[in-house]
């Protein structure tokens, strides 16, 4: 079993802001995979579909983003999944958009969201999905600039660019090496 979670905050007021990539993200795996099953559990909105044969859950936790990681670790334990099958969608400030990575792990880089998986995992050492979101104009504080809303051009080109990855789910699913995979990917954003 796989998870993908996609990091945001839930509320109207934060839709298609900066901060929420990860659930505009999860969207578009949606969209392309499809879903049997939604329920609202474990502090979160999770979606089941199956890939491949392979359950795969789509999760979009309600906690807001600095508490993120009490939704990760409760569906991990829940349904007994490894930490190495998880992956964690999030904003990137320090990427343009339209430059993607994928990552094994590391270190939180101030993110808070990711601060929380850090904190609930007891470690570093999971994958990530970090979707540029362009760093902060002249000006802006780091909070207004991710609570800041994707101008239509902006969110067109960042889905397209989210795009270019979407098949890799179906290849983890076939147990290829994430290494490979990520190596693969990252050098579509270079």
């Amino acid at each position: 079993m796989k998870m993908v979670v996609g990091l945001g905050n839930p509320g109207k007021e934060y839709s298609k802001t900066r901060h929420n990539i990860g659930w505009i993200a999860i969207d578009l795996f949606l969209e392309k995979y499809g879903f049997s099953v939604q329920k609202n559990e474990h502090h979160a909105e999770v979606f089941f579909s199956n890939i491949k044969g392979e359950k795969v859950l789509f999760v979009k936790p309600q906690t807001y983003m600095n508490k993120s990681g009490i939704a990760v670790r409760e569906l991990i334990e829940y349904y007994k999944i490894s930490k190495n099958d998880v992956i964690i969608m999030h904003d990137e400030k320090d990427f343009p958009i339209t430059k993607n990575q994928f990552k094994i792990q590391g270190s939180a880089a101030g993110h808070n969201g990711i601060k929380s998986i850090i904190q609930y995992l007891s470690g570093e050492d999971f994958k990530r999905f970090r979707i540029g979101v362009g760093s902060p104009e002249p000006g802006w504080k780091i909070v207004d600039w991710v609570l800041s809303k994707f101008t239509d051009a902006e969110l067109e080109e960042i889905t397209l660019s989210i795009a270019k990855s979407l098949n890799f789910l179906s290849e983890w699913n076939d147990d290829q090496d994430f290494n490979k995979i990520m190596s693969k990917y990252n050098l579509l954003y270079k």
